[in-house]
C-alpha cells in the first residue's frame, strides 16, 4: 500500500494555509481534475463528496474531513469510492519565513486493474495538487 509524503516551505501563515485547505467548496476552482465538491456538516467533521475527472473517466468519492485549528491539521479519510483505503493529512507549522506545509497520503485501490493504471501516476498527481494549493495561496494572500 503506497504512502507518500510531501513538504513545502511557503511564505504564508499557518492560519492562511489552514483556511485554504479547509475551503473544501472552492476545490473545483483550482484543484486539478476536481470537477465538483459537495460538502455537508457531520458533527464536528465535514463530509466531502469530491468528483474527479481524468479524461473521459469521472469518479466520485466521499471523505470524512476533520479540521483541528489549534494544531494546524486537516485530516481526511475516504469512506467510499475506488479506494481500499485513503488517508490524507495536512500539517502547517510556523517557520521564521512562513510555514512548513506537510502533506501525507496513504492509499490503495480496491480494483487491481485501476491500481495498475493509477498508482504509477498518483504521486505525480498529488505533487501537482500540492502545487495548485500553493498557487492558490499566492493568488489569495499575496
Amino acid at each position: 500500500m503506497p504512502k507518500l509524503n510531501f513538504t513545502r516551505h511557503v511564505p504564508f501563515t499557518p492560519e492562511q494555509m489552514l483556511s485554504l485547505v479547509s475551503d473544501l467548496k472552492a476545490y473545483p476552482d483550482f484543484v486539478p481534475n476536481c470537477s465538483d465538491m459537495q460538502v455537508r456538516n457531520d458533527g464536528d467533521d465535514k463530509l466531502a463528496k469530491m468528483s474527479v475527472k481524468f479524461g473521459p473517466i469521472e469518479q466520485a468519492y466521499t471523505s470524512r474531513v476533520s479540521i483541528d485549528e489549534a494544531d494546524g491539521v486537516v485530516r481526511a479519510v475516504a469512506l467510499d469510492g475506488p479506494f481500499s483505503h485513503l488517508y490524507s493529512g495536512w500539517k502547517f507549522e510556523a517557520e521564521e519565513q512562513g510555514t512548513l506545509v506537510e502533506f501525507d497520503i496513504d492509499f490503495g485501490f480496491s480494483n487491481r486493474l485501476i491500481a495498475a493504471v493509477a498508482e504509477p501516476a498518483f504521486s505525480k498527481v498529488q505533487d501537482e495538487i500540492l502545487d495548485a494549493f500553493i498557487s492558490e495561496a499566492e493568488r489569495r494572500f499575496s
